[in-house]
């Protein structure tokens, strides 16, 4: 995340500063009952597969968030994942410390201005494809797609930690900070 130099490599190394993340374990289930299971550092996402926008359902912990979303798809999102996809598709950016996780629409079109919203990184996430038929989705977690999805259940997967280092100088909280209040620039 910061610029690579071999100039003090080992030095900065020793130096650097440490948090630990945790990844997504996707579990889907498809139209034809076969289950495939995957990881993700960044995000999961649900994805249309044709000219059809999805209609899926959300729940987290057995609590409903969306009985019925209509939209080009909706983003799961760890914390190192917030500041990439979907930050472009308008979700928050999380502190890599806050122990949540963004759920994030794509394109919603019906309801409208739903703009997600933020649980527990210990929720476990159901989404279903309300029309498998006339609405096939796809899920994919960072690079590993699964299409003609059914159900996805999506959860922090805490057995497994990564330890992410950066310059003690280039602290993520400050970039993420600045990220949080950069206003967008026009070249008009």
């Amino acid at each position: 995340m910061n610029k690579f130099s071999n100039e003090n490599f080992l030095k900065n190394l020793k130096t650097s500063n440490s948090i630990k993340i945790h990844p997504l374990l996707m579990t889907v289930t498809t139209k034809s009952n076969l289950i495939k299971k995957s990881m993700a550092i960044n995000e999961v996402s649900i994805l249309r597969q044709n000219k059809q926008a999805s209609s899926i359902s959300i729940t987290a912990n057995k609590k409903n968030i969306i009985k019925n979303l209509i939209a080009d798809g909706v983003l799961v999102s760890t914390p190192a994942g917030s500041t990439a996809y979907n930050l472009s598709a308008h979700g928050p950016i999380l502190n890599l410390d806050s122990n949540k996780l963004a759920v994030t629409p794509i394109s919603p079109f019906r309801p409208r201005r739903w703009s997600g919203t933020i649980v527990s990184d210990k929720s476990k996430i159901i989404i279903k494809n309300l029309d498998t038929n006339k609405r096939p989705i796809s899920a994919v977690a960072d690079n590993f797609e699964v299409r003609n999805v059914k159900t996805i259940t999506i959860r922090a997967d805490k057995k497994i930690g990564f330890d992410l280092l950066y310059d003690k100088k280039n602290s993520l909280h400050k970039k993420i900070k600045i990220e949080q209040v950069r206003k967008e620039t026009s070249n008009n």
